[in-house]
């Protein structure tokens, strides 16, 4: 099957798989997992930030740092479409007590930061205290400007706010960019990082930052039911795929492109490519489930709907567009379909 539902699909390589069979390990809630222990290193030098701490899923990393830079009944500034806000299951305001302020993205995916600047709140005892601006990048497969991000984790700083980064493809926004990790983590205090998208990694993200925030993370890991053992075979995988398949990911943009640029001349639907390796694609709504089906009987996986994410990844090559393109095209629409916002 050609799965373009999410890079999240990806199964290891061999060369990944021998990797994480030879680790050394040990139990890392003691801190004894050797391979854990190197990755963290590794991935925080190369960040430009002082320490990580390894996690089973960006979800639970994201919450941890929600946790550390807000108390009960503080509040965070994120997107109305941000992974943290809106795909993790209400964790900050279930578990945390952390109330989330939503802000409407420009097109670019970006924050505008009168809306951010508004939306702090001060010491009034009627408001949530405001603690946190998060940002994602990239965001919907597009990397924020360079300088947007200097000015908002600016603008958060000089209100008293932290900064924390949804890093989840921050490794497509460094090949798509040709700028470093450590330039695209600058002005945040934390930052989050998946190695199981893009990177191919079976599980694993990491969360960075000073040492005091990464103290306090580490507990609220172990609260959270995030706390590994043998780590090391999870941590071996990760730091494979940090070796060997950061610069790769271009040949992922490379395909989206492909993929864009085949499906654009489809009759019946619209298309918008991103920088990374998402193309979006709008289909008729009436036509959603007979494309579905049609695909599938191709050997084609998308999850079809009016609004349509397509990701490619390692496990996609240049062929399968090539396929993917076809199969569409050999489908006939006769309705115009919604549009992309």
């Amino acid at each position: 099957m050609i799965d373009l539902r999410s890079d999240t699909v990806t199964r290891p390589t061999s060369a990944m798989r021998e990797a994480m069979a030879r680790a050394p390990v040990g139990d890392d809630v003691w801190g004894d997992d050797p391979s854990v222990a190197a990755f963290e290193a590794v991935v925080a030098e190369r960040a430009g930030m002082a320490a990580a701490l390894f996690f089973p899923s960006g979800t639970q990393s994201n919450l941890a740092a929600l946790m550390v830079h807000c108390q009960r009944g503080d509040e965070y500034i994120a997107g109305q479409f941000s992974h943290i806000y809106r795909d993790e299951g209400g964790g900050a305001a279930v578990l945390g007590s952390i109330q989330p302020q939503p802000i409407e993205h420009d097109p670019d995916g970006s924050l505008p930061l009168e809306r951010v600047q508004a939306a702090i709140k001060g010491a009034d005892i009627h408001h949530a205290s405001t603690r946190l601006l998060a940002l994602e990048n990239t965001f919907r497969g597009k990397v924020l400007p360079e300088a947007y991000t200097r000015r908002a984790t600016a603008l958060a700083h000089e209100h008293g706010l932290a900064t924390h980064l949804d890093g989840a493809r921050l490794f497509n926004a460094v090949v798509a960019s040709g700028r470093s990790l450590a330039e695209l983590c600058q002005g945040f205090d934390s930052v989050s990082l998946c190695f199981s998208k893009g990177l191919g990694a079976p599980v694993g993200s990491l969360l960075l930052g000073d040492e005091a925030f990464i103290a306090r993370a580490r507990r609220w890991r172990k609260t959270l039911g995030g706390g590994m053992r043998q780590a090391g075979l999870l941590a071996a995988g990760c730091h494979h795929a940090l070796e060997h398949h950061v610069e790769r990911l271009a040949e992922d943009h490379d395909n989206a492109r492909r993929l864009a640029e085949g499906l654009g001349s489809v009759s019946g639907i619209e298309v918008r490519a991103c920088d990374t390796n998402m193309v979006f694609v709008a289909f008729p709504e009436a036509h959603c489930r007979g494309l579905q089906a049609h695909l599938e009987g191709c050997g084609i996986l998308m999850a079809v709907g009016p609004v349509t994410r397509l990701v490619t990844h390692l496990d996609v090559s240049a062929d399968d567009i090539e396929r993917a393109v076809a199969a569409v095209n050999d489908y006939h629409f006769s309705a115009t379909p919604r549009g992309l916002t």
